[in-house]
C-alpha cells in the first residue's frame, strides 16, 4: 500500500473511533414514570396515579430541575380560590449522589372547583453536584397546602428514576461514600460549582463535536507527518 493511501486509512480509522466515543456518551436520559400516590388529606386517605416527568437544564454552576405532573392528584371538597393552594415536593437522588432535592412552584393561577383533581403546576429546584458520576432523580413526596390544611402524598409503587444526569462535581470529586446531596431549593440558587458540567440541551453535541473534530485533525496530521518522515528515511 502506498504512503498516501496509508495516511488516508489512518485518518479514516481515527474519525470512526472518535464518532463511536461520541455516540456512546449521552449526558442525560429522561423517562416519564407513573407514580401511585397515597394522599393523607384532612378528610381521609385518597389515591391517585399520575405520570411524572423530570427534566434538567444547566444553570450556572448546577442544574435547574423541573418536575411536571401530567394528571391531577387528590381533590378538595370545597372550591380552592385563585392562589389558595401551594404545592411542593421532594426528589430522591441516587447513583453517584444521595439525599433529596426540594422543589416548589407557584400557587394555583385559577380557581379549582370542588371535588376536582388538583393539577399541580411545574415544580423547580436547583441541583448542585457534590459527586462526579451518573446521578438519578426519582419522584418523592408531594405536599399540598391549602386553606390552612396540609395534604401529603407519598409514592407507594417504588417508581423508577425519571431522570439520569452524568455530572461533574466542583473540583472533580470522585463518587462513592455517603453524601447528604448537593442540592438546594430554587429560591437559594445553590452554590456555584467550578468544574465544567455537561449540559442536557443541544449545546452538548456541538461542544463534543467540536472537541472531536480537533482531536481527529491532530491525529491525522501526526500520522501524516510520521508516515512522510518514514518514507523519506526509506528512500535514503
Amino acid at each position: 500500500m502506498s504512503y498516501p493511501k496509508r495516511t488516508a486509512a489512518f485518518a479514516s480509522a481515527a474519525a470512526l473511533a472518535g464518532s463511536a466515543v461520541l455516540l456512546a456518551a449521552p449526558a442525560a436520559h429522561a423517562d416519564v414514570v407513573d407514580v401511585n400516590y397515597r394522599c393523607q388529606t384532612p378528610i381521609g386517605v385518597k389515591s391517585a396515579v399520575s405520570p411524572i416527568d423530570i427534566k434538567g437544564a444547566k444553570s450556572g454552576g448546577g442544574y435547574k430541575i423541573t418536575m411536571s405532573w401530567q394528571k391531577g392528584v387528590s381533590s378538595s371538597p370545597v372550591e380552592l380560590g385563585k392562589g389558595a393552594m401551594s404545592p411542593s415536593a421532594t426528589i430522591r437522588l441516587g447513583g453517584a449522589d444521595s439525599g433529596t432535592l426540594p422543589v416548589s412552584g407557584p400557587p394555583n393561577a385559577a380557581a379549582i372547583p370542588a371535588n376536582t383533581p388538583i393539577k399541580i403546576s411545574d415544580l423547580t429546584g436547583t441541583y448542585t453536584p457534590s459527586k462526579t458520576g451518573k446521578v438519578t432523580f426519582t419522584p418523592g413526596t408531594l405536599t399540598i397546602k391549602a386553606l390552612g390544611t396540609t395534604t401529603t402524598c407519598t409514592p407507594t409503587n417504588s417508581p423508577q428514576a425519571a431522570l439520569t444526569l452524568d455530572v461533574t462535581a466542583a473540583g472533580g470529586s470522585s463518587s462513592g461514600g455517603s453524601s447528604s446531596g448537593g442540592s438546594s431549593s430554587s429560591s437559594s440558587g445553590g452554590t456555584s460549582a467550578s468544574g465544567q458540567l455537561p449540559q442536557t440541551g443541544p449545546d452538548d453535541s456541538a461542544v463534543a463535536l467540536g472537541t472531536l473534530g480537533a482531536t481527529v485533525f491532530l491525529a491525522g496530521a501526526a500520522g501524516t507527518l510520521w508516515l512522510t518522515r518514514r518514507g523519506q528515511s526509506v528512500r535514503r
